[in-house]
């Protein structure tokens, strides 16, 4: 089985270099080629396509479908050009695969034509894809824990520090700058447990499918599969070449983290505006004005916000690409890396920049506990106090409605309620209530688990610590 076999580059056609052309009698035209040309994108996954190969050239080394020194020459080649880098490889040609294999050609001779014998370009991308994935996943993963960890350290920080809660974007009820920033926490430990996950699920090897029907060649995928440190070989042939649904949930996943971050920027935009004034950004991660000497914009949290469109729009293109797609390989799904590129390459650097913005934020604490008096924020303090009296709940409500339009037509807060200006409002309430309605006070008493009181929210971070530091991402349980 030694002989020659495979693809060689010797009779490709004129023009751009290709890895098909021996049935062909004439020239593809310039603009085919150049309309069906992936090499550019295709440059983010040398590395994996050169990984791949290699187990691959040492597979049909130890089958005995190439020679062992013709497998050892192979593999010689391609650790060559990936010591030369990218920078070495041909972009004439139609894709990375054919990219390499030119290159081999180059150092190694006529013998680079037998790498591609027992495959075919279908299989190859798809495993190119999938270890690109799981190499993205892993810098994910660390990046949601350094972000994690900055966000448990200034939960610690701040876990006494007044600040208002919102809801409709409305001052709600007194919370922490720790309790506020803890939230953030969660949610990225729930990215992080789905990536893993995804990380699981695209854990299967295509390598060794070939074109959708495997190979007439001894090949041994399980080999290959544990070589490149994938779980097992993907069972179906045809099924290993078709799918894409795992880059699905990779864009998916990405919307969602985006999502969270454009969340956490709109908090940052709104926080550093003197109508806040809780937050001054770092020069650092700011930008002025061409006109007006006084700004510092918070550019970087804006743009965030708004790629954040972008990564959902990648998911959308390319589910829309695959919804009309039959079973086997259709070039449609050259389409399906661009996204992947962008919205890897986002989430990666909005990690990044949320991290930045975040460690060198000088939050205005003054600011923030001052912005909580006089807001009523405390009122639902008054009415559980009313209801622990025995007041049917709705009832306390309605009570402590009338004493905010009194308070509203005195012109005066909660804060500022004496033992007369009560009794004028609502006799029934007792002079106690006046004890409860201090933000300080409100805060302390929500000892609920979840709450930011002062037990509950030390009870959070230490939970959220021990999540932290284990292995991985586990559940919030």
């Amino acid at each position: 089985m030694c002989n020659e076999i495979g693809e060689t580059l010797d009779n490709i056609t004129p023009g751009m270099k290709k890895q098909w052309g021996g049935a062909f009698t004439e020239t593809t035209s310039e603009l085919v080629d150049r309309f069906g040309q992936s090499i550019e994108t295709d440059l983010n996954f040398w590395q994996e396509d050169i990984i791949g190969s290699v187990a691959h050239a040492r597979m049909l080394g130890a089958q005995g479908i190439i020679t062992e020194e013709e497998s050892k020459l192979i593999i010689d080649g391609l650790e060559k050009i990936h010591e030369e880098g990218p920078e070495f490889l041909h972009l004439d040609v139609e894709d990375v695969h054919t990219a390499i294999e030119v290159r081999l050609h180059e150092i190694i001779g006529p013998t680079a034509g037998k790498l591609h014998t027992a495959r075919s370009r279908n299989d190859q991308v798809a495993t190119d894809t999938r270890l690109y994935l799981h190499n993205e996943l892993l810098v994910v993963f660390d990046l949601i824990k350094k972000l994690q960890g900055l966000l448990l350290d200034q939960g610690e920080m701040y876990k006494s520090a007044l600040m208002p809660g919102y809801t409709h974007q409305q001052r709600a009820q007194p919370i922490t700058l720790g309790f506020h920033l803890m939230a953030h926490f969660w949610s990225l430990q729930r990215h992080g447990w789905r990536a893993e996950r995804l990380f699981e699920l695209a854990n299967y090897c295509p390598l060794g499918s070939a074109a959708l029907a495997g190979t007439s060649f001894p090949i041994d995928r399980h080999a290959t599969a544990s070589e490149l440190g994938f779980i097992a070989p993907i069972p179906s042939a045809l099924d290993a070449t078709s799918d894409r649904s795992y880059l699905l949930d990779a864009l998916h996943l990405c919307g969602l983290i985006m999502i969270d971050l454009s969340r956490m920027s709109q908090e940052i935009v709104l926080f550093s505006g003197r109508e806040f004034g809780f937050l001054k950004l770092s020069d650092s991660v700011t930008t002025g004005s061409s006109i007006m000497p006084q700004k510092r914009n918070p550019d970087m949290a804006e743009l965030i916000r708004g790629r954040t469109g972008r990564a959902l729009a990648n998911w959308t293109t390319l589910a829309t690409t695959m919804k009309g797609l039959p079973l086997g390989y259709n070039r449609d799904t050259q389409e399906d890396k661009p996204p992947l590129f962008d919205s890897m390459r986002k989430v990666k650097d909005s990690i990044k920049l949320m991290h930045l913005m975040l460690e060198s934020a000088d939050w205005q604490l003054d600011r923030m506990a001052a912005s909580v008096r006089g807001d009523f924020s405390t009122a639902t303090d008054l009415a559980d106090y009313l209801a622990s009296t025995g007041i049917p709940f709705r009832q306390a409500h309605e009570i402590v409605g009338k004493i905010v339009v009194g308070c509203n037509r005195l012109n005066c807060t909660l804060e500022d309620l004496t033992e007369e200006t009560l009794a004028e409002m609502a006799p029934e309430v007792p002079v106690e209530a006046l004890s409860v309605i201090q933000p300080e006070g409100s805060v302390k008493r929500r000892e609920s688990l979840g709450a930011p009181g002062p037990k509950a929210i030390e009870a959070q971070i230490a939970h959220a610590r021990r999540l932290w530091e284990a292995e991985g991402f586990h559940t919030i349980a």
